[in-house]
Formats: C-alpha cells, structure tokens, sequence
C-alpha cells in the first residue's frame, strides 16, 4: 500500500524529503544518518536511493525521521506539514471563516460549538467512556508518564 502512495505522490509532483524540508525553512539532511539515528535504516535508505540523499521520498523521509520530539507520534517534518496543511484546509473552508456566525449557527449552535471540548464530544458519541475520562482535562492527553516501578506499563490516567 505504502508503494502505491509513493508513487502517486511521484505522479502528483509532491516534492521530495529535502525539498520540502527547505520550502519549510529546514536544515535539509546532507547524508542518511541526519533522517534517522538508526544505522540499519540509514543503510537501507541509502541503498534504496543508492547513496543520494535528495532523492528520498517525502512519505518514506517523514516515516524515517528520528529522533522525535517527545511525546510526538509522528516526525517533526510530518508535524509541521500537518500545521500548514490544516491551517489552510481551515481558512479555505467557509463554515469556518464567512459563515461562522449566529446567521448561520444561531446563537445558541455558537455557544455549543465553543464549550465542546474533545472529551464532551467522546462523551457524546461514546457514553461508555465516562469512567475512563472522568477527572481528565485533557482528552488528547488522558495518561501521564509516571515513575513507578511496580508499573510496567508507565502510564497513569491524568488529572492535567
């Protein structure tokens, strides 16, 4: 699967892994290693686009990068193209911008949309999740690291 999204993105001219990060004002990787810290895929990737760095693929750069910012699930690069693409996708929508408006909303559906948080909306669509969620403030983040060496695991819920 992962082949085919890098072909179509070769097909759709979606710029390479340092080109993009040089659109985005980011040091390019001058060799394999400044992608990832791992050795083994360095080699691979070095390999793979036998020993040129400006050729690496954007999904296959952002899917390699390391090390990651703590706490992130996806690379730096990966993170910052989200941003951009986000902020756009939102200022290009007119729900969002124009209409965003008691016209359009009344004033009411304004008042509800600005109190929702992610986990008034979990509750809504999932009320089985009240337990796990009660006493989280912040449901993109309901478990904090926790030092405790009688937990494997690491993670408590969190209060934060």
């Amino acid at each position: 699967m992962a082949t085919v999204d890098v072909l179509r993105d070769r097909e759709r001219g979606v710029p390479r892994y340092n080109e993009l990060r040089r659109h985005l004002n980011m040091a390019p990787a001058e060799t394999f290693r400044d992608i990832t810290d791992d050795p083994k895929v360095a080699e691979e990737l070095e390999e793979m686009y036998e020993g040129d760095v400006e050729m690496v693929d954007l999904l296959v750069g952002c899917m390699a990068e390391s090390p990651r910012p703590t706490g992130f699930a996806f690379s730096d690069t990966a993170f910052r193209l989200f941003l951009l693409m986000a902020t756009r996708r939102l200022q290009a929508d007119r729900f969002y911008t124009d209409y965003y408006n008691s016209d359009t909303y009344t004033q009411k559906g304004l008042d509800w949309i600005e109190n929702a948080t992610m986990s008034s909306i979990l509750l809504r669509h999932f009320p089985s999740l009240e337990g796990a969620l009660r006493g989280v403030t912040n449901a993109f983040r309901p478990w904090k690291l926790q030092q405790d060496p009688a937990d494997s695991s690491g993670l408590s819920p969190s209060a934060d």
